[in-house]
């Protein structure tokens, strides 16, 4: 997936490329909620945001590792035990995804006052 999305020539310019990383609904969201809660488990994130399924998750944060946006870690326990973190490249991600954030609040919302958060601000 990640080296489909990577190919020389592939994209017309960087909005693209950034798009063929976060695209769809959800991935913004749970770049956000990695920001917001460092070293997650899958189910507090999936609390984090509502909506998503078990499935979709999973294979979004699968896409999202091979992007290099998330990092993973698995611990050797019983019961096993992952957690979920941002990148360099994703802390980077999520602070570009501000500005887009704050004109859908300005814009869209109506300038109201809003938590930081993509879907919502």
């Amino acid at each position: 997936m990640a080296s489909e999305r990577r190919r020389p020539g592939q994209y017309v310019c960087g909005i693209d490329a950034a798009l063929g990383v976060i695209g769809g609904k959800w991935k913004v969201l749970i770049i956000w909620a990695l920001h917001e809660y460092p070293g997650i488990r899958f189910g507090e994130l999936r609390r984090q945001v509502p909506g998503v399924t078990v499935k979709v998750l999973a294979s979004h944060l699968h896409e999202l590792e091979e992007d290099g946006i998330v990092h993973r870690v698995a611990y050797d326990e019983v019961p096993p035990r992952v957690e979920y973190s941002l990148t360099e490249a994703g802390m980077l991600l999520n602070k570009a995804l501000g500005p887009l954030g704050a004109w859908g609040r300005d814009n869209i919302m109506g300038g109201a006052d809003h938590r930081e958060h993509p879907a919502r601000s």
